[in-house]
């Protein structure tokens, strides 16, 4: 069953990644880059000020900080324990895809994937009252997860999983925030 399943995955992996073109290749390396997405972090910082009262912003953004950090630290740990290799360096796949990047780390799960996802989900959950269409901010990691298969670099479990890992730990942070944070900050308002 575990044999079919990974079988499964590289099939996914090679359908989908050669569905690529090099007319597209320069955007998908842009679209895999922390720094393409600064502008949609800098208005993540203004919804956040312009919604809450600084002091309550400024503890979310710490929030969101401490998550970041536990979420990369998870994925490192994991990809340590299970060792798995990347499709770019993994000899039997290599020739039946398009490598675009070539990290040497290991793969499962996708840190891209699991970051993008936590990040979206805690700012949704504080934002999505005020701003009705804040669930649009899910285009990034659909996007940003997308590159990690488009490259090579990824398996489509690697950033599922990554993916799920990052909605699940945005949702126990938030709850978090709503349980020990947010009744003290209410108590410091008129």
């Amino acid at each position: 069953m575990w044999d079919q399943l990974l079988q499964w995955d590289q099939e996914i992996l090679i359908f989908l990644n050669n569905l690529g073109s090099t007319s597209f290749d320069g955007f998908w390396r842009i679209i895999t880059k922390y720094p393409t997405w600064i502008p949609l972090f800098i208005l993540f910082l203004f919804l956040i000020f312009k919604s809450r009262p600084w002091k309550e912003a400024l503890v979310l953004l710490l929030m969101l900080g401490i998550l970041v950090f536990f979420v990369e630290t998870c994925t490192n740990l994991t990809k340590v324990v299970v060792e798995r290799l990347r499709p770019n360096n993994d000899a039997y796949l290599k020739p039946w895809i398009r490598v675009l990047a070539n990290p040497s780390s290991y793969s499962f799960f996708s840190a891209h994937s699991a970051i993008s996802f936590s990040v979206t989900t805690f700012v949704y959950a504080i934002l999505r009252v005020r701003f009705r269409w804040s669930y649009l901010f899910y285009l990034w990691p659909i996007l940003f997860l997308s590159s990690r298969i488009y490259l090579g670099v990824h398996y489509p479990s690697d950033v599922l999983a990554g993916a799920f890992f990052g909605i699940l730990s945005a949702l126990l942070f938030h709850k978090l925030y709503l349980l020990l944070i947010s009744p003290y900050l209410a108590l410091g308002r008129p």
